[in-house]
């Protein structure tokens, strides 16, 4: 079996133009940018040994603008294919595995089509567009072992789409197209536990956000990103993502509550990281964030945030710092503020409040709070909320003789609790 030779045709261009290793390619790029006046943008040898790999990414925006500008030929003379389809080399099976878990049919669907002509009608796109809403709505009630593999399906057809279709109607493809790999992406993270899959997928999301040149959604999907280190404790990696997801969202009109989102993602990610005091002074500037507003709207596709989610953020934050007084005052003001359709978070809300009692001594008040929980996980499933489930049955271990626990336990370990935990 021959050894894999990698992007070939990158190397070419790069020896070509007198960069006999990747760093001095990396630092080209780097100094070039600044030139052509992108500021801020960094490109290490890490990212070129990437581009130069056997299934090298599509790669962002403005790297993509610099690659194109210094070496003078396109990016599919390069080596890349983007996730949509092109007359250049076909997008690689082995990355398209990645974000489909598998499926196959969806890598096919994926290939490019008729060679680019846009021959689809200037409605192509409201009409794809009208299916990413309707899947957005369905996110917060319908199974998301049920709605993975539809999200995923019209990501395929958004692709097939998008060499077929002339802009403006391309345009709004992309931008619909973005949020259904971001959908995707947060099922994936949020509710099936699959950081790597969403990494991969968000990748996808990111590159059709480009497509689209939105970079209010950009934002999103980066701090979506950034979500990923930092629940795994890796700090610098979550902040350099917050870094990129504040810079996009300087390039847009962004609302008030974008913003304070911005700061909550950022505050659970320090502390995942174990930095509570910092998250709960993060939380605090967007607590002001919102009450000051601003003059932009927020993006229809943001569903995911309210003052309500962001108290959430906050009780969960004093409840890791053993602020238990201020964390069941933030839980219980989240929990009445909530809409009827948000759903999971009150699982997540019961499971902290359950959390906030067990640490009290008040094993009968948390497992009142834990049933709670169950009673709404099993009406919409939410692995992010079974696990805040979990851990306070863990953290009950000391009174796991009393009445109150077993009979949680009944409730954790019955049929239809325990089929659902396995089999998403």
């Amino acid at each position: 079996m021959s050894r894999p030779t990698g992007n070939i045709r990158l190397k070419a261009a790069r020896v070509a133009a007198g960069f006999n290793s990747q760093q001095d390619l990396a630092d080209a790029l780097t100094e070039h940018a600044q030139s052509m006046g992108i500021r801020g943008l960094s490109i290490g040898v890490r990212q070129v040994r990437r581009w130069e790999s056997d299934n090298p990414p599509w790669p962002q925006p403005d790297c993509q603008r610099v690659l194109v500008h210094l070496l003078g030929q396109s990016l599919e003379a390069l080596g890349f294919a983007p996730p949509w389809g092109s007359n250049g080399p076909k997008p690689d099976p082995v990355r398209r595995t990645l974000v489909t878990g598998g499926a196959t049919s969806l890598g096919r669907a994926m290939t490019p089509g008729r060679g680019g002509a846009a021959f689809q009608p200037a409605t192509v796109g409201t009409d794809f567009q009208a299916v990413t809403r309707s899947h957005r709505r369905l996110y917060w009630s319908v199974a998301p072992a049920a709605l993975h593999p539809a999200v995923l399906a019209h990501a395929t057809l958004g692709c097939a789409l998008l060499p077929e279709t002339a802009r403006p109607a391309r345009a709004v493809i992309a931008a619909a197209l973005a949020e259904t790999y971001l959908l995707a992406g947060r099922i994936e993270f949020f509710d099936m536990r699959e950081p790597s899959m969403a990494h991969e997928t968000l990748l996808l999301a990111l590159q059709a956000a480009g497509e689209a040149d939105d970079p209010m959604l950009g934002s999103a999907i980066i701090a979506h990103m950034a979500f990923i280190p930092g629940w795994a404790g890796d700090r610098d990696a979550a902040l350099d993502r917050m870094i990129a997801a504040r810079t996009y969202a300087r390039r847009a009109a962004a609302s008030a509550e974008f913003l304070a989102w911005l700061g909550a993602v950022e505050a659970e990610c320090e502390t995942r990281c174990g930095d509570t005091r910092t998250a709960l002074h993060l939380i605090g500037r967007a607590e002001d964030v919102l009450k000051d507003g601003n003059e932009h709207p927020s993006p229809e596709w943001m569903d995911w945030f309210s003052p309500a989610r962001l108290a959430a953020f906050k009780g969960n934050t004093h409840l890791l710092a053993g602020h238990l007084p201020q964390a069941r005052e933030a839980l219980l003001g989240a929990l009445e503020a909530m809409a009827p359709s948000e759903a999971k978070q009150r699982t997540v809300v019961y499971g902290d409040l359950a959390a906030v009692e067990v640490a009290s001594g008040n094993p009968e008040e948390a497992c009142s709070y834990a049933g709670r929980a169950l009673d709404q996980l099993a009406i919409t499933w939410y692995a992010t909320g079974m696990d805040r489930v979990r851990e306070v049955r863990r953290a009950l271990t000391s009174h796991q003789h009393e009445r109150c626990v077993r009979d949680l336990d009944d409730r954790l370990y019955d049929w239809s609790t325990t089929v659902s935990a396995l089999s998403r």
